[in-house]
């Protein structure tokens, strides 16, 4: 999603340059391959890019490839055979042995529904959605791009029930798809990128151990906020990257921030009573991962009180609670113990172990 807005803000600032714009996204992969579809970079007329499509080694030629789109002002597709170990520029650096199929589109700035426009409107609200990128691996047919985004609203403008279908399952299983179409008689393939609602994080609690949490948070295009009941901690000064930053007691501290399945929660205030509190709350909502800092000691003392005051964790309740918090690397500082942190929520969030990716038997990206 960083890399989505982070494109998003340099459009703008071209846009406000008066420089043309070519957008690049993979769209294909066959075999390995170091981004996938999906991946975008932004390219302005005078070289700037913003954004990845490679580990570095196609971005030269990319570069090239997407002036020539904006100065004929067309779509073209291109493919990379990075596992063609005769064409040195590529297959010796990446070293991925995949095939790659990038999409170059030229960005009408005058036209309402271009494909910068439409990854604005695919974030306007925290619903996820799904991207739609239609393109042809057949040479000299033409190239229609990102055509529109979909939210699972019901909309009577589809012509095509296979693809509607299509995006319901995208939206359902979570999980972007490559399929085949006919439009207009013609078959053409199409990307369906399911775009998730942006992560958010709350972290409870304004100390200087939360400042490292919320820089690496905000690096990775997080959507945080702090919340605390200390008025002289609590201040937007102490947390420039943090989106909002609350002064709250803990019993009202939901009635300020709305929490919902994307959102991942740090308790880290130092205060066990706050924490405690904190924790009674967020329990209430559906938020995937509640991490306590501390000892193991402390979260079986809150689990105890809490059983005293009569609210019993389900095994669901359970399973989303993790104390301590964080990845086992040794963290120490407060840096690192952030990092391990933000690392662990990263893992659940994607339903992985933490492990080394050496010890991984399959692909990487699933």
């Amino acid at each position: 999603m960083k890399e989505i807005n982070d494109i998003l803000k340099a459009y703008r600032n071209a846009l406000a340059s008066g420089k043309k714009t070519a957008l690049a996204t993979v769209v294909k992969v066959e075999g390995s391959s170091y981004r996938q579809p999906g991946a975008r970079m932004l390219v302005t007329e005078d070289g700037m890019l913003t954004g990845a499509i490679s580990g570095g080694c196609l971005e030269g030629d990319a570069l090239r490839k997407a002036l020539l789109a904006i100065y004929q002002k067309q779509n073209k597709l291109v493919t990379y055979d990075t596992s063609d170990e005769s064409v040195v520029e590529f297959s010796v650096q990446l070293g991925c042995n995949g095939i790659v199929h990038i999409l170059f589109e030229y960005i009408d700035d005058s036209y309402h529904n271009n494909p910068i426009k439409i990854l604005e409107k695919s974030l306007e609200s925290r619903d996820a959605s799904v991207v739609v990128t239609q393109f042809s691996l057949s040479k000299n047919t033409e190239q229609k791009g990102t055509v529109l985004f979909y939210k699972g609203i019901q909309d009577s403008s589809f012509e095509n029930e296979d693809l509607r279908k299509s995006l319901q399952e995208v939206l359902h299983t979570r999980t972007s798809l490559i399929k085949d179409f006919i439009f207009d008689d013609t078959e053409q393939s199409v990307l369906l990128q399911y775009m998730p609602s942006p992560v958010s994080l709350l972290a409870v609690g304004a100390g200087n151990d939360v400042k490292p949490v919320v820089e690496i948070a905000d690096l990775l295009g997080w959507e945080v906020t702090v919340a605390d009941g200390r008025m002289t901690h609590a201040t937007a000064r102490r947390f420039p990257g943090a989106k909002n930053v609350l002064v709250s007691k803990a019993e009202e501290l939901l009635s300020k921030f709305k929490v919902d399945e994307r959102t991942y929660v740090l308790l880290m205030t130092h205060n066990y009573q706050y924490d405690l509190e904190a924790l009674k709350l967020v329990l209430k909502t559906d938020c995937p991962y509640i991490g306590t800092l501390g000892p193991r000691t402390k979260l079986l003392r809150m689990i105890n009180d809490l059983n005293n005051e009569g609210i019993i964790l389900t095994d669901q309740d359970l399973n989303r609670i993790y104390g301590p918090i964080g990845l086992d690397i040794g963290a120490e500082t407060s840096e690192e113990i952030a990092l391990s942190a933000i690392s662990e929520i990263k893992a659940v969030m994607q339903g992985r172990k933490g492990t080394s990716l050496r010890y991984r038997t399959d692909k990487i990206h699933g």
